[in-house]
Order: C-alpha cells, then sequence, then structure tokens
C-alpha cells in the first residue's frame, strides 16, 4: 500500500506541483481515504519527501543501469536524458523549483543525494571520453564535472528560464550540446553531430 501511495503522489507532484496537489488530490486519484494516507505518511511534508526519495532512487537506479551498457561516452549522456526527461514528464510543474521555494530543506537533501550520484557518473563519462580521445586530453575533470552539475540545476529555475518561454526538453537539449561542444576531440564532434542529425531527423 505505502508503495501504491508514493507511486500516485509522485505522479500528481509531477504533474501539478508540490504546492497545489492536496492529500484530498491523491486520494481521490488512489480511490482511497485520507485516513489510509496517514497510516503510512503522518502528513503532506512526510509524503512529499517520501516521494522525492521514491523518485530520486529510481532515477539513480536506471542511470546507474545505463553507464553499465558501455555505450560511448556521448551517447551514454544522450541515452541518460532520455531516461531522466521520460520519467520526469518533461517537469512541466517545475517541481524542483516549488520543492526549494515550498520544502528548503527536503530540497537541499535531494540536492546533495543528486550531486554525490551526478559528481561519480559525470566524472567516469568524462575520464571514459578522454581516454577514448573523443574528449579533450587538457579538460579539467573535476571543475567541468561541478559545472555540469549546477548548469543542470540552474537551467531548471523559473526565474531565469520562465517556462512560458523555455521549456525543459530545449533546454536539456541545448545545454547538452553546449557541454560537448566545449569538450569534444574532432572525433567527438563527429559523432556529436551524428546523434544530432539522427535525433532530428
Amino acid at each position: 500500500m505505502r508503495e501504491k501511495i508514493l507511486i500516485g503522489a509522485t505522479d500528481l507532484f509531477l504533474s501539478y506541483g508540490f504546492k497545489s496537489v492536496t492529500m484530498d488530490d491523491i486520494a481521490n486519484k488512489l480511490g482511497m481515504s485520507k485516513k489510509t494516507i496517514y497510516q503510512h505518511f503522518d502528513n503532506k511534508t512526510k509524503l512529499v519527501e517520501a516521494s522525492t526519495m521514491h523518485l530520486f532512487e529510481f532515477i539513480a537506479d536506471g542511470i546507474n543501469h545505463i553507464c553499465q551498457l558501455d555505450k560511448n561516452p556521448i551517447e551514454e549522456i544522450y541515452s541518460i536524458k532520455q531516461f531522466v526527461m521520460a520519467h520526469l514528464k518533461d517537469e512541466k510543474s517545475s517541481p524542483q523549483y516549488q520543492l526549494q521555494k515550498y520544502y528548503p530543506s527536503i530540497f537541499k537533501n535531494l540536492k546533495d543525494k543528486q550531486f554525490c550520484v551526478m559528481q561519480d557518473c559525470v566524472i567516469d563519462n568524462l575520464n571514459k571520453g578522454v581516454s577514448l580521445g573523443l574528449y579533450r586530453q587538457d579538460i579539467h575533470v573535476d571543475f567541468i564535472s561541478r559545472i555540469y552539475f549546477n548548469a543542470m540545476m540552474v537551467i531548471k529555475d523559473d526565474d531565469l528560464f520562465p517556462r512560458n518561454k523555455f521549456s525543459i526538453p530545449m533546454l536539456m537539449t541545448n545545454y547538452l550540446e553546449y557541454h560537448l561542444r566545449g569538450i569534444c576531440t574532432q572525433k567527438g564532434l563527429e559523432i556529436l553531430n551524428n546523434n544530432i542529425n539522427t535525433n532530428q531527423s
């Protein structure tokens, strides 16, 4: 039952935002009473926290699985992007922005966990790209991995990139190309251009 509540609540939070979804909305979606939800979660804040951690663990497992497939690092980045976008509903409701605004302590905890996962993944990706000759030999791996993480957080800032002008898929696509063009060798650029052309066709 707890798992059912987490899945249903997460779906609503991603679709409509953490602020606007009520416990009544979740109960109605799941066809159960609020009393049943409160047997598993003391209040909405506890449910928001559990939902964000549940989604984080699912996404982290998916990313780890992709990283184990031994794709070339450029394809790996795009595969991770596709996986994340598919499970975050294009983040139409700006969940990160709402989480940061209305549940700052949960947001900070989530951000710390995201950093640990992404830092390991991005560093491995950068090192693999350098060893394969797809990324430049002179890149500063630790610097770039931290810039990458922070840029991923910043592009989800509604104040800087309002949703009526910038969709998350557009921001993600443009940022990944920006990131890769800055570090790719000529060999890497050929793979990148091929990947872009394939996805546009």
